[in-house]
């Protein structure tokens, strides 16, 4: 598909692989279930949801030249996402995600994403060399960047010049990456979505609810931040002020892509002209039907 975007995605375009039981789970539980395998990964995710709100994303990734490569691509495209300036690397395999599921909530996950590791930069090249943009004229839009970049990729991005007029919106993909991000606090133009674990991450400090996590992150420099925490409330604060909603109680049935989701949802309603409040209820809302399955 070849389509000028509305925003760019940029990170993991992988495959997921989930095995989700009905019920609960600990560390060496055997259980009935059902396993599937979905097109996956912070930045495709996110770009999904965006498609659903009548968005076109492109993506910029990496993808093996191989059959898991190739059928990623195409599902991707009847999708409606364009994927004109996905890298596809001969030398590197697809990555893959994997995640165990029990009664609604997470009990174990593996990213397996070193191939956009070591495809670093390379996946940056359209923004530089006049496909979406370059140095003299950056491009513009709305660009959703996920934390399985490599820390060194994220602070190449925090100082570079082709990202200099984006409207920048970060996300971790998981709290064992969201120290990552933290080349990128300062950056005038970014907008940081993470959860109560991961604002604490970051911050290194407790932050006991939303609320503490977006005034912790916020001293550290962050220009404007969403934070999340779980069936409790979600805030969204810069110098302007803080806004705060509460997602609608529903009962677990799905746990991995809600944060995407609801990032996705977000930045969907924004760029749609909601106002902040009515963005981040938006938000919450699209997060726990995504979770009521």
């Amino acid at each position: 598909m070849s389509a000028k975007p509305d925003i760019l995605c940029i990170g993991s375009v992988l495959w997921d692989v989930i095995g989700r039981s009905a019920a609960p789970m600990v560390a060496g539980n055997d259980r009935p279930g059902r396993i599937t395998r979905l097109p996956g990964g912070v930045a495709l995710n996110v770009a999904m949801t965006l498609r659903r709100f009548d968005l076109t994303p492109a993506l910029l990734t990496v993808v093996g030249d191989d059959p898991e490569g190739r059928d990623l691509l195409a599902e991707c495209g009847r999708m409606g996402l364009v994927t004109e300036h996905v890298l596809v690397d001969q030398g590197l395999p697809t990555d893959i995600y994997m995640a165990i599921e029990g009664a609604g909530e997470l009990v174990a996950a593996i990213a397996d994403a070193h191939s956009l590791e070591a495809a670093g930069a390379r996946i940056l090249a359209p923004l530089a060399d006049g496909r979406l943009g370059s140095a003299e004229a950056p491009y513009r839009g709305a660009i959703a960047i996920d934390g399985n970049l490599t820390e060194d990729l994220l602070a190449e991005i925090a100082r570079s010049p082709v990202f200099a007029a984006a409207d920048l919106r970060l996300v971790p993909a998981s709290p064992g990456k969201a120290e990552r991000l933290r080349p990128l606090l300062g950056h005038p133009r970014a907008t940081l979505y993470v959860n109560r674990e991961e604002a604490a991450l970051i911050a290194g400090l407790p932050c006991a609810d939303a609320c503490a996590g977006a005034d912790a992150l916020r001293r550290l420099g962050a220009r404007r931040v969403v934070v999340t925490n779980g069936s409790g409330e979600a805030v969204e604060a810069d110098a302007d002020g803080l806004h705060r909603a509460l997602p609608p109680a529903v009962v677990a049935r799905r746990i991995t892509g809600a944060g995407d989701t609801f990032m996705a949802a977000h930045i969907a309603a924004e760029l749609g002209g909601l106002g902040r409040a009515a963005a981040l209820d938006a938000a919450a809302q699209a997060a726990a039907d995504y979770v009521a399955g």
